[in-house]
């Protein structure tokens, strides 16, 4: 027997990890301010750059002595302009538990060709954090947005470290509660949790890592874009909003219009609340019905912002080709767009629930994909 077609539909089916929905009052008639067609070296345009950069410190709560910069190609060029210019002093520690953070491995095994110890997990759960050596810089990612599995706490980094920590938090920063004393460098994009437009990375370096910059030259050549000292000192401008390469000012318009919304319901805290009470509800759904799950297997490390599932009826015989039907049957429907597993994680879906998602359309969503998964497994 058909099940019956749901009532409601989500006033947004946009459930994409990236990029990720727009903020809900989103209009472009709101970004009218932006200083197109002027050099961003301008002084309007280095204002709108210093004020993306310290209104990103007042909401995220960076410590007034870490550096906070805008650079080149996402939170990808971020993390590379990290590694690039920090690694190699010491050996590192590399973590991965999913496929970006298996991406940091390589780039640190077989392009720099760093002295690495890899500690790896299967997806859906995670590296003990704990049996790591931190007198060498660790690279891991805090939220793994292809697993849908993060870091509970930063409890496992001790604070009389001797090497650095990289972090990306690219689906963590406005989302989950990062702590600074335990971050060395930290990157993170805006296309993720506050949905603004993409190319535009967030790289954030405590003193220690400034420190790094400073007393280490690495043995390989950086290109430009990767330069953040000139005469063996932190180049300043980079981090007061001049930026290495031309920014869209544009994308920063639509940021700081992001920044301010995020203000408006509560900052930090009110973003976390938004995004828990949004996985909530699908971790709810699961509880209630049997033939879906979390991927991340303990419930202290299932993400708030990249959820990922898994189908467990005993019915279905190509997981992926049935993950793909069902995501596919939302999407006509206009329903959920976007929503299947990233291409090398297991077989399901991933839901993004990060703050600028509505839990009313979480909501509304969700007996659609029970209609869904009713449709494919009687097809």
């Amino acid at each position: 027997m058909a099940m019956t077609t749901p009532a409601t539909r989500p006033a947004n089916p946009r459930f994409s990890s990236g990029p990720c929905a727009k903020i809900p009052t989103f209009d472009l008639n709101k970004l009218a301010t932006a200083p197109l067609g002027r050099s961003h070296r301008a002084a309007p345009g280095k204002a709108k750059l210093l004020a993306a950069i310290e209104t990103t410190r007042e909401v995220l709560g960076v410590p007034a002595d870490y550096r906070i910069g805008i650079v080149p190609a996402s939170d990808t060029g971020a993390f590379e302009m990290a590694m690039w210019s920090l690694l190699g002093e010491r050996p590192a520690e590399m973590v991965a538990w999913e496929s970006f953070g298996a991406g940091w491995v390589t780039d640190v095994v077989k392009q720099l060709k760093i002295e690495a110890t890899v500690h790896e997990a299967d997806y859906g759960q995670i590296v003990d954090m704990a049996t790591l050596n931190y007198d060498n810089d660790v690279c891991f990612t805090w939220n793994g947005t292809t697993s849908g599995v993060r870091m509970p706490n930063g409890d496992a980094i001790p604070a009389d470290r001797a090497g650095l920590t990289l972090c990306d938090a690219t689906s963590a920063a406005f989302a989950m509660d990062l702590p600074w004393d335990k971050l060395d460098v930290t990157t993170f994009s805006w296309q993720k949790v506050l949905g603004g437009e993409a190319a535009h990375g967030m790289l954030i370096l405590s003193p220690r890592a400034v420190e790094r910059l400073e007393s280490y030259t690495p043995a390989w050549p950086l290109p430009k874009i990767f330069r953040m000292t000139k005469g063996g000192k932190l180049n300043e401008g980079i981090f007061k909003g001049e930026t290495i390469n031309t920014p869209s000012m544009l994308c920063v318009e639509d940021y700081l219009l992001a920044l301010d919304w995020a203000k408006s319901v509560g900052g930090l805290k009110g973003l976390i609340a938004r995004a828990d009470a949004n996985a909530q509800a699908i971790f709810d759904f699961c509880a209630a019905n049997d033939w879906i799950a979390n991927l991340a297997e303990d419930p202290a490390t299932r993400s708030n912002t990249s959820v990922c599932l898994k189908f467990t009826d005993d019915r279905i015989t190509d997981g992926a080709a049935f993950a793909k039907a069902v995501a596919k049957r939302l999407a006509d429907e206009d329903v959920a767009l976007d929503i299947g597993a990233y291409r090398d994680a297991p077989a399901g879906l991933r839901i993004w629930c990060g703050g600028t998602v509505e839990t009313a359309d979480i909501a509304a969503m969700l007996p659609w994909l029970a209609w869904a998964f009713e449709a494919e497994i009687n097809a």
